[in-house]
């Protein structure tokens, strides 16, 4: 079954990162992705731009209507996720946790449904 693991992290921790900490925690998620391909897991995943460049969709009175920004105002934003094909949820909690960002924010696990 496949499973999205969300990283949500609040983007001021890592902006104020040292290049030092930043490069490593980079290793530590190329680490963490090529333990997800070894285990044939991985299906897909992105890092996503700065939620400073996303763009809402709404639609009002039959309209759309067009916001920048993200859908709501959090503590913690949506900053990349991954794909995985894994036996049951256990197995995907179980990669959730030793995701990098999981000490830096939450990773969120969903059941894939299509």
């Amino acid at each position: 079954m496949e499973y999205m693991i969300l990283i949500y992290a609040d983007e001021a921790h890592y902006e104020a990162m040292t290049e030092g900490q930043m490069t490593s925690l980079m290793a530590d998620f190329a680490s963490y992705t090529q333990a997800l391909e070894a285990a044939g897991v991985l299906r897909g995943g992105a890092e996503l731009a700065p939620v400073g460049s996303a763009t809402s969709v709404r639609v009002q009175n039959g309209k759309p209507v067009i916001t920048d920004g993200p859908f709501a105002e959090t503590k913690e934003q949506l900053g990349g996720y991954y794909l995985l094909d894994c036996a049951n949820l256990d197995e995907a909690l179980a990669w959730a946790g030793r995701c990098p960002a999981a000490s830096l924010g939450t990773i969120e696990v969903r059941p894939v449904t299509a």
